[in-house]
């Protein structure tokens, strides 16, 4: 086996403009923030004895988290099964099959579908576990014990100790909701948080985001949203590559404009973070 699986998390802080960082996710395993929450989430299940060799992971995902899954299966000897919305890029897809997993697909942007379908298939099969990440508080502590603690080790390192917000789309909740637990404890005064919603609300592009549902996100903890319609997230992940260097995804375009809109509208002390959140390699074909 290799130690591919050593190289999850720490990943750089990169700065955007005077005042915007961005955590690069891009520098994951698979080019994707959830590697962090698939290892930790399926580390504790093997710790609980929840999982154990021979059985199936089964997980509804919008990609990513299944390209993960995927590859810690091909690692670690498990068979995957996801279940993703067919309008999901096929980038994806192709990924997630050259891991070796199997691939079930829904009607469009039907996530509550493949979710009722992963909650079928495991009652059904005894061999079968669901890392249930749309519920899991696992990956709020990915999160909380990774990916916060990162964020505020990284700006010390850079003299920029004050944090005015930190911008987030949420799929599951989990980054959001996580790194606001370890900010909160730790980092004077508490950040505002922003969340990034998709302008169109179901019918959307901006994958990984706006999954279906609030999930594990707490609005009363939320600060403030901001909507970004998938048209405007592509554009400015595609400015992000001809300009930056930054070869990234539709959501992390979404975070980086709703960024800007916060700094333009609001007077802060100290900088904002965002996460880029994957590579865009998957989206080549939304992209054209």
């Amino acid at each position: 086996m290799s130690d591919i699986l050593n190289y999850i998390g720490g990943t750089p802080l990169i700065q955007l403009a005077p005042n915007l960082f961005a955590k690069l996710e891009t520098y994951s395993p698979t080019g994707s923030i959830k590697d962090r929450m698939t290892h930790y989430v399926l580390t504790k299940a093997e710790e609980r004895g929840e999982i154990k060799p021979g059985d199936t992971i089964v997980e509804a995902s919008s990609g990513n988290t299944g390209i993960s899954f995927s590859m810690l299966g091909s690692v670690k000897g498990y068979k995957v099964i996801i279940i993703l919305p067919s309008n999901m890029s096929e980038e994806r897809k192709q990924m997630m099959r050259l891991f070796g997993a199997q691939i079930i697909e829904v009607g469009e942007s039907d996530f509550e579908g493949a979710i009722e379908l992963r909650d079928k298939m495991v009652e059904e099969n005894e061999n079968y576990f669901s890392p249930n990440q749309f519920a899991n508080p696992d990956n709020i502590k990915c999160h909380e014990w990774t990916t916060g603690f990162e964020i505020k080790k990284q700006l010390i390192s850079k003299g920029k100790g004050e944090i005015a917000a930190i911008v987030s789309g949420a799929g599951t909740g989990g980054t959001i909701m996580g790194t606001k637990r370890a900010l909160e404890r730790f980092v004077d005064p508490i950040p505002k948080f922003v969340m990034v919603t998709p302008a169109e609300g179901r019918a959307h592009g901006i994958q990984g985001i706006g999954d279906g549902g609030d999930y594990l996100v707490n609005r009363e903890e939320i600060d403030e949203v901001i909507s970004i319609t998938t048209e405007e997230a592509i554009e400015r992940a595609k400015k992000l590559a001809r300009e930056d260097g930054l070869l990234v995804g539709i959501s992390s375009g979404a975070n980086v404009l709703a960024s800007e809109r916060w700094m333009k509208d609001n007077e802060f002390e100290g900088v904002v973070v965002t996460f880029l959140c994957d590579r865009g390699e998957r989206y080549l074909s939304i992209f054209d």
